[in-house]
């Protein structure tokens, strides 16, 4: 668990940031959904808490104990205790406790489970192609930010279903899920040889963004002749 975001999550329920840490703060939850349901499972447990430890004494007596637990287990490696207050303590542990019951109870599969993408090798040795070469140079890099201009502009003058599905991945990596979907979608109804590729894709998007339902939907289109059905069999049994 990272004690640093709940610290920053308190910070902002409580109107404590400044109007620019604010700005770049929501500014992260608006392209991190990951980040913006961490925030969602903080306010129902510091609703919880509130509500649980309505007398004073009570919560002050709980605050106690939780800092002793949290001096035991939250240290750099260094062994120096990180130094923020007693409901930090509270906050960080008590949100590490109710997420590891939350997930020994419900156990999801997560978009990190399955993004293995492949290498974009559209360019041979000897190729006079200098943008796509580039396009291809830092999506293998893993520089998808840096990669999806470079994508848009080869498309404008070559949109091969190739290009686009590699560009349609840069864009999810870098959660520009949308306009993500919206290639992937097109993939998935044309004729390419990428259109299971772009319709498992789709499913992984939904996954990335917690819609089951959705993702499970989209994997029961995917024909048992896919290459990768394996992947698409294993992620639907972890749905069920």
């Amino acid at each position: 668990m990272n004690e640093e975001r709940y610290i920053k999550f308190d910070q902002y329920l409580a109107n404590e940031m400044s109007a620019e840490e604010k700005t770049v703060f929501e500014k992260q939850l608006s392209e991190d959904p990951e980040l913006a349901t961490s925030l969602e499972v903080f306010k129902e447990l510091h609703l919880h808490l509130e509500n649980k430890f309505g007398k004073e004494s009570e919560f002050n007596a709980y605050k106690k104990n939780i800092e002793s637990i949290s001096k035991k287990h939250f240290k750099t490696k260094k062994s120096k205790v990180i130094d923020f207050s007693a409901w930090h303590y509270a906050v960080a542990a008590s949100v590490a406790i109710l997420v590891g019951l939350f997930v020994f109870q419900n156990i999801n599969p997560t978009f990190e489970d399955y993004d293995n993408p492949e290498m974009a090798t559209f360019v041979e040795r000897g190729d006079v192609n200098e943008n796509l070469k580039l396009a291809q140079d830092a999506f293998n890099a893993k520089e998808y930010k840096k990669a999806i201009p470079i994508f848009e502009t080869v498309l404008k003058t070559n949109k091969s279903p190739e290009i686009q599905y590699f560009y349609s991945i840069a864009l999810l990596k870098d959660n520009q899920l949308q306009k993500a979907e919206i290639n992937f979608s097109d993939l998935r109804y044309g004729n390419s040889i990428y259109k299971n590729k772009a319709t498992w894709y789709l499913a992984l998007s939904k996954l990335k963004q917690k819609d089951f339902r959705s993702c499970k939907d989209i994997l029961l289109t995917i024909p048992d002749d896919f290459e990768d059905y394996d992947q698409v069999q294993e992620l639907l049994n972890e749905l069920d």
